[in-house]
């Protein structure tokens, strides 16, 4: 269908068009052969060139034909006998005949090669200046509106206690992966939910959100209890985290500790209720308190991947100087 609509086309439009076709082509699948080393591309890309050079003569060979003389036509002896008489009689009325005005080439030529050149150079620059729609490629995911979602009772009773839906918000950074290392991974899913902390028979607030990436995966969860930074560095002591160091974010106590996370096999076929809890790959958390004085409450912020690799704490400290001031601070 394309090559016949290209026939219908004139002379001077048509090949014009083959020839920027052609070269553009040609020279891109001939760039692109070499720096891939790709041979049978090169082939392809020669064939682009070779047209373009059959095309290029083709035209050449018609302005050399347009641009000889005509040769003058020779009048017989018998056309001028006939044409003296001709002289004495009666002038008859003249009738003007319009010649056909021949359509310039050079005009249509320059025209179809500017409006293919438009062209070619929107095909060419669109992917890079344009959002792809591409259905293939990946595109960032976002938290779930949370506005009809009916809290537990902790947050009524919690002054400024953030949602889960806020602090997912707070978290789904579009920068998020380049403070984690992986600045070309794009987040696969995401999540918050509006909890409550365990053991406290519903009486604590404690929202929780979370990015996954191909690489690292990140929580944050905020827990409003009466608990302290350094009451928990106390704790830790007595527990399993290691590798614990105290520090400061944000003028507010902090610490980093190391941990394990849990993994659970659910069985969702109804054979069975599943695999034991086991010990999951090693995480890195850092845990800050709400508020400079250390009144209790604090936020946590870990990190973990499947392969067990994990990033720089300083990773950690970077995502929490950006993500602790858009979480609303506790009064009291």
């Amino acid at each position: 269908m394309l090559g016949f609509l290209v026939r219908l086309l004139p002379f001077w439009v048509r090949e014009p068009l083959l020839i920027l076709v052609g070269s553009v082509f040609g020279v891109r699948i001939m760039y692109l052969a070499h720096r891939d080393g790709e041979w049978v591309a090169a082939a392809i890309g020669l064939v682009f060139l070779v047209f373009t050079a059959v095309r290029v003569h083709t035209v050449a060979r018609a302005l050399r034909v347009r641009r000889a003389p005509a040769p003058a036509a020779e009048v017989a002896p018998a056309e001028v006998a006939l044409a003296a008489p001709a002289a004495i009689a009666p002038a008859a009325p003249a009738v003007a005949v319009a010649a056909e005005k021949e359509p310039n080439a050079w005009g249509q030529a320059v025209a179809a090669v500017a409006v293919f050149a438009a062209l070619g150079a929107a095909l060419w620059l669109g992917p890079h200046l344009l959002p792809s729609d591409d259905a293939g490629a990946p595109r960032a995911v976002s938290c779930a509106g949370g506005e009809d979602e009916e809290l537990p009772g902790a947050y009524r009773k919690t002054p400024r206690a953030v949602t889960g839906d806020e602090l997912c918000n707070a978290l789904n950074r579009p920068d998020l992966a380049q403070l984690l290392g992986t600045p070309a991974e794009t987040a696969t899913a995401v999540s918050g939910t509006s909890n409550t902390a365990p053991l406290t028979d519903g009486k604590v607030a404690q929202p929780e959100a979370e990015v996954q990436f191909d690489t690292y995966t990140v929580n944050v969860s905020v827990t409003y209890n009466e608990l302290s930074i350094a009451q928990y560095v106390k704790l830790m002591e007595y527990g399993e985290e290691t590798d614990v160091r105290t520090l400061s974010v944000l003028g507010r106590p902090a610490v980093l500790a190391s941990g394990h996370t849990m993994k659970i096999e659910i069985d969702l076929g109804g054979g069975g209720s599943g695999g034991p809890v086991e010990q999951g790959p090693p995480a890195r958390t850092l845990s800050v308190a709400l508020d400079a004085k250390d009144r209790g409450g604090y936020c946590d912020i870990t990190v973990w991947s499947t392969s067990g690799a994990l990033p720089d704490d300083s990773a950690l400290l970077d995502i929490a100087e950006k993500v602790l001031p858009t979480i609303p601070d506790r009064t009291v």
